[in-house]
């Protein structure tokens, strides 16, 4: 098997996955993934669908990582995940598609409107 590679969005973050036959080395912009996102949740979102699969250590994953804040990324990153096990193994994609990681998060920050503090937010009214 060669390099498969796939692609994930979230918001404005955007993960390039790289993923070969290895031993589980996550590789995210030179680092490991757990220096990368020292939080115990962030670390769980990025290996879930490894862990649903039953591939844990079996895979080298090397990702470019790019714009938007962590938790835009760790989701970026483990929809970029998902792709490429699907492209790998077409058995696996009921079991990720049934806990909802095959969905690219449609959700986006709301622009802010001319003439208002933010998005939805107004100026505060004065009657007098």
């Amino acid at each position: 098997m060669d390099v498969i590679n796939a692609l994930g969005r979230r918001k404005t973050a955007v993960a390039r996955v790289y993923l070969k036959n290895g031993n589980g080395n996550i590789e995210i912009n030179k680092k490991d993934y757990k220096e990368y996102f020292p939080t115990a949740i962030l670390q769980y979102v990025v290996v879930q669908p490894l862990q649903l699969t039953d591939n844990i250590g079996k895979y080298d994953i090397k990702v470019n990582l790019d714009g938007g804040g962590i938790t835009g990324q760790a989701e970026a990153l483990r929809l970029g995940i998902s792709r490429a096990l699907c492209e790998i193994n077409p058995e696996f994609r009921p079991i990720l598609k049934a806990k909802g990681l095959l969905r690219r998060d449609p959700r986006m920050v709301e622009r802010k409107k001319p003439g208002q503090p933010k998005a939805r937010k107004k100026f505060q009214f004065s009657k007098r």
